[in-house]
C-alpha cells in the first residue's frame, strides 16, 4: 500500500469522524431544545401580561412587551415570602441534622468493629426496598400522637436520615486506606478527631453531593409537608404552589402562576449550576471502589 492510499484512508476516516460528530451534536442540540423548552415557555409566560396571554388564540413564542407585574402579584396576592422562609428553615435544619446522622453512621459502618455490624448494615439496606409511601401513615400517626402536627419539628424529624446516603458515604469512606486510621489510633487520635481531620476532608466531594441532593429533596418535598400541615403559617413553597392554584390566582391568572413557579425554581437551578461538577465528582467517587 503506497503513501497515496494511506492518505486517502486517513481522509476517509476524518470525514467519517466529522460526520459522526455532526450527527452527535445535532441530536444533542435537539434533545437540549426538547428538555429546555418547558423552562423557556414558563419564563416567557411569566413575563406576559394577563391581557396579552388571554388574547393569544395561537400561542406566540416571543413577546415584545415583557412585564414584571406578574412577579409583583406572586408576592402580594399570596404570602410567597413566608413560604420561602418556611422552606429555608425546613431545608437548612433537615440537611444539617441529616448530615450529622449520615456521617456518624457511615463512619461506624466503615471503620468501627462491633458485634452484628454486617447484619445491622444488611437490615439497613433492606429498608431501601420499602417504598416511602408505606411508612408515611406510620410517621403521620406517630407525629400526630406526640402533638407535632403544624410544627417545624414535625416536618423535620421524619427526614433526618437516609439509608442511601449512609451507604453512599460508607462506600466512600472505605476507599480511604485503613492504614491511616491505624496510624492515627497509634498516635492517640480519637475517632471523632480522625473523622473530622482526615475522612471528611478527603470525602468532601461526596459530602457536598449529598448536601446538594438533600437540599433539592427538601425544596421539592410535597407529600409529607401537605399531609402534616394544614396551617398556612407552616406551608412550604411546594404547598404554596398548590395553595396559589386552589385559593389564589392560579386558575385564572396563569402568567402570575408561572411567575411564582419561576421564583421557586430559580434557587435550585442556580444551586445545581454552581455545584454541578462537585455533584458529578461525588457520585463518581461514591460508585468507584478500589
Amino acid at each position: 500500500m503506497n503513501t497515496r492510499d494511506n492518505m486517502k484512508i486517513e481522509k476517509n476516516e476524518r470525514i467519517k469522524q466529522r460526520f459522526s460528530s455532526c450527527i452527535t451534536y445535532v441530536l444533542l442540540t435537539l434533545w437540549g431544545v426538547i428538555v429546555l423548552f418547558p423552562f423557556y415557555w414558563m419564563i416567557l409566560t411569566s413575563v406576559k401580561s394577563y391581557s396579552t396571554y388571554n388574547s393569544e388564540y395561537i400561542p406566540k413564542f416571543i413577546t415584545l412587551s415583557p412585564t414584571i407585574q406578574n412577579y409583583i402579584t406572586a408576592f402580594t396576592a399570596v404570602p410567597l415570602a413566608r413560604y420561602f422562609f418556611n422552606t429555608l428553615i425546613f431545608t437548612v435544619f433537615t440537611t444539617l441534622i441529616m448530615m450529622i446522622v449520615v456521617i456518624l453512621a457511615a463512619f461506624a459502618f466503615a471503620r468501627l468493629d462491633f458485634k452484628g455490624k454486617d447484619i445491622l448494615f444488611s437490615m439497613f439496606l433492606s429498608l431501601m426496598m420499602i417504598p416511602n409511601e408505606l411508612v408515611i401513615i406510620t410517621n403521620y400517626v406517630t407525629i400526630t400522637d406526640v402533638g407535632l402536627r403544624n410544627t417545624f419539628l414535625g416536618l423535620i424529624l421524619p427526614s433526618v436520615t437516609s439509608v442511601f446516603y449512609i451507604y453512599l458515604l460508607k462506600e466512600n469512606f472505605e476507599q480511604i486506606p485503613e492504614s491511616l486510621y491505624k496510624a492515627a489510633k497509634v498516635d492517640g487520635t480519637s475517632d471523632l478527631k480522625y473523622l473530622w481531620k482526615v475522612m471528611i476532608p478527603i470525602s468532601r466531594p461526596t459530602i457536598v453531593t449529598i448536601v446538594i441532593l438533600k437540599v433539592i429533596e427538601c425544596w421539592n418535598a410535597y407529600v409529607w409537608p401537605r399531609l402534616i400541615t394544614d396551617d398556612r403559617n407552616y406551608y412550604l413553597v411546594s404547598g404554596g404552589i398548590q395553595e396559589i392554584r386552589e385559593n389564589g390566582f392560579g386558575r385564572d391568572n396563569i402568567p402570575a402562576m408561572m411567575a411564582a413557579v419561576v421564583v421557586i425554581s430559580v434557587p435550585l437551578v442556580i444551586l445545581f449550576l454552581i455545584f454541578r461538577k462537585k455533584i458529578m465528582e461525588g457520585v463518581a467517587r461514591g460508585g468507584t471502589k478500589g
